[in-house]
């Protein structure tokens, strides 16, 4: 039988199997003598220190070969160590969290410690036993966690959203503290429940809300979103978005509810901000003409549900302009937005008052009864009250300043056909308004229209005459005291296929304020220039000089005189031939500049005769100064010269002053041979009239002078 072994065998097979079954295990263990000598260490410590059995038994605490740092970096003294504390305690040391810095190495290996000792027969401690784990692994998950929160608490911090969590088992929210901090209250100041989210809803607003959340929850989606106020602690609401993602159970049961709270304060801000820009006169501060229409409209549709009538006032200041150019444009503005603030006064809250730009407004009356009548009167009263705003003087600055303006006024109801078309009637009728001296108010009707699709109808075709060469100038003969013909007036014709000859006195306005002046001044210039040319040639006809009409608008052209001087060239006229009759109108404005492109037009030889003298804005001043040639009467003063003594006298003032300052005079007008004789008896040397022709064809004309010298 095989002996058993002794108790020394015994012991030496138990020691090596806890060697073996040490040196096997995950965990390093080391013992410690009372002195800290390291007595013995497993090959999972040997292997985490990075030094052989060999080479650290023996050693004590601490070894400069290792070093150990608490979590925050900072480094662990000797004494504090696991092993150290469980000498000197007597006592376990529990679950320390340590990083193991090896010498020449520089990461960081992070254990979980724990020590005891063991302790004598009288209770001192002999030996401690130290085992650790490496947990490096999940230090780096929980920093990388640490991070992402901390990330995402950085993300929340720096946006408007205010994070929640409801636990629908337990029926517990939490409310993050930015959720708090957004309607002003602090963390905590109600219960976790959803108290706050029902008592801080607006009224309006919470079943609605409610609904929506609910039928999130039953009808299986995974998210949501919805827009609801909350009660500010200072007593305002904030508009929130309030989004929501919802977890469930296996069965498809909502079990919790995780979202986030946004703050539309600034949105809502700045959306009313974007509208106010886009519907609103950053000037005056009342509605566009945009949100004036847009309200009209509404109230065409509305008011033909309704058979209710409403009405329209354009109104637009007199003599506006004369504010700007002798105030400046800041008086202007100025003047514009205290006319604002007196229109607003005249009407009702819940009528508009808008500004189309420069100085027109329009007030938007609506429910003024079911008749045109009810409609007119009640319009006719607001007018009123509109013009009599004005009598009061505005301030403007230190001084005060009186204005009127123009009140034309459409009504709407069933039958309008459109937002724009109540405009248009309402701009007409206050043109008529303005037309007959301003600060009136006037009423748009069907013969305004008519009047006015007419002008349009008759611009067109003027445009297409001027293209297709229905145009045509006629000759009235001007002559001197013997009666021979010296030259002639050209006059504009239009020969219309369709309305056959237009009278000048239709289209010459309208050409004006269209702009159409220019290119039919123009055209007739070049004609005339065309004419001289040809005249050039015939020993009867080269003597005779023609005389164009130049307009206002056309002198004032920056390059007038060189228009004039290119078209001279072009035909190869004699300048001395042409005549340019001016108006007086033109002498209002930049005097200066009218007189240095007369200048430069007379040293070319043109002659320069002032039209209609007398009936506008000369002064002696004025004609000193502007290098004339000839004054021509106007047919005002020289029809009733032998009725009307004021007239007479008038005739007289104008021939002498011509004489004395050098100037020729020409009378037009002239019909009657006492005209004749008076104002041959009193100096005039040169007429124009029915008297000696009408105006006639260029053919004709040439054909009667021709005859003549035959």
């Amino acid at each position: 039988m095989p002996q058993p072994p002794s108790a020394e065998a015994a012991q030496r097979e138990t020691a090596q199997r806890y060697r073996f079954l040490l040196d096997h295990v995950l965990a390093g263990v080391m013992v410690r003598a009372a002195d800290t000598r390291l007595c013995y260490a497993n090959a999972a410590a040997c292997r985490m220190l990075g030094l052989s059995e060999d080479a650290i038994l023996g050693s004590y605490e601490p070894d400069p070969r290792w070093s150990f740092v608490r979590e925050d970096g900072s480094p662990v003294p000797a004494d504090e160590l696991p092993g150290s504390l469980a000498l000197r305690g007597r006592m376990d040391a529990d679950n320390m969290l340590l990083g193991l810095k090896r010498r020449g190495d520089s990461t960081t290996t992070w254990l979980m410690c724990n020590a005891y000792p063991v302790l004598d027969d009288n209770g001192q401690p002999v030996e401690a036993v130290i085992s650790f784990t490496d947990v490096t692994d999940l230090k780096k998950v929980q920093q990388s966690l640490e991070k992402s929160e901390e990330r995402l608490r950085l993300v929340l911090r720096g946006s408007q959203d205010a994070p929640w969590d409801w636990d629908l088992t337990s029926n517990l929210l939490y409310y993050s503290p930015r959720w708090w901090e957004m309607i002003g209250y602090e963390v905590g100041e109600f219960c976790r429940d959803t108290s706050p989210w029902k008592d801080l809803t607006h009224p309006d607003d919470w079943e609605p809300a409610r609904a929506i959340f609910h039928a999130a929850l039953k009808s299986g989606q995974e998210s949501y979103e919805m827009e609801f106020r909350l009660r500010h602690k200072d007593g305002h609401y904030v508009p929130v978005l309030s989004r929501g993602f919802i977890l469930r159970d296996a069965d498809g049961q909502a079990v919790r509810v995780s979202g986030t709270n946004t703050n539309l304060t600034e949105r809502r801000q700045a959306e009313q901000r974007i509208h106010h820009l886009a519907y609103y006169d950053s000037l005056t501060e009342v509605p566009n003409r945009s949100l004036l229409l847009e309200h009209l409209r509404r109230s065409l549709l509305s008011g033909r549900r309704r058979a209710c009538q409403g009405a329209l006032l354009f109104i637009d200041l007199d003599h506006f302009k004369v504010v700007n150019d002798a105030l400046g444009h800041d008086q202007g503005d100025e003047l514009l937005r205290q006319v604002a603030a007196r229109l607003r006064a005249c009407v009702r809250d819940t009528d508009m008052v808008a500004r189309l730009g420069g100085d027109e407004f329009v007030v938007m009356l609506e429910g003024l009864g079911r008749t045109a009548d009810d409609a007119a009167l009640a319009a006719k009263a607001v007018g009123g009250k509109i013009l009599a705003a004005f009598d009061t003087p505005f301030a403007l600055g230190a001084d005060s300043h009186r204005a009127t303006a123009s009140v034309g006024v459409a009504l709407f109801g069933a039958e309008t056909k459109s937002a724009d078309c109540v405009i248009k009637q309402a701009d007409l009728a206050m043109g008529a308004a303005k037309a007959g001296g301003g600060n009136a108010l006037r009423f748009f009707d069907a013969g305004m229209q008519l009047a006015v699709d007419g002008r349009l109808a008759l611009e067109k075709d003027l445009r297409e005459g001027l293209e297709r060469g229905q145009m045509a100038i006629r000759l009235q003969a001007q002559v001197d005291q013997a009666g021979t013909v010296v030259g002639a007036e050209v006059l504009l014709r239009w020969e219309h296929p369709e309305r056959g000859l237009v009278s000048p006195a239709d289209f010459i306005p309208l050409a004006e304020s269209t702009g159409l002046i220019l290119p039919l001044g123009k055209w007739v210039l070049r004609e005339a220039c065309a004419t001289l040319r040809r005249w050039a040639d015939d020993p009867v006809l080269s003597r005779l000089s023609l005389s164009v009409n130049v307009s206002a608008r056309q002198f004032h052209e920056s390059d007038f005189d060189s228009q004039v001087l290119e078209i001279l060239a072009a035909t190869g006229a004699n300048p001395c031939r042409l005549k340019l009759e001016l108006t007086e109108s033109l002498l209002a404005h930049d005097i200066g500049d009218i007189i240095a492109k007369m200048a430069r037009l007379k040293e070319r030889g043109v002659r320069l005769s002032l039209d209609d003298f007398g009936t506008g804005y000369s002064s002696l001043g004025y004609l000193q100064r502007l290098p004339l040639n000839e004054l021509k009467i106007d047919r005002m003063f020289v029809r009733d010269v032998l009725s009307n003594p004021n007239d007479a006298n008038i005739a007289r003032i104008i021939l002498s002053l011509a004489h004395n300052l050098g100037l020729s005079v020409i009378a037009e007008g002239v019909e009657t041979v006492g005209q004749h004789a008076f104002l041959q008896a009193n100096g005039c040397r040169f007429y124009q009239g029915y008297l000696f022709g009408r105006p006639i064809p260029v053919s004709s004309f040439e054909a009667s002078l021709r005859g003549r010298s035959a």
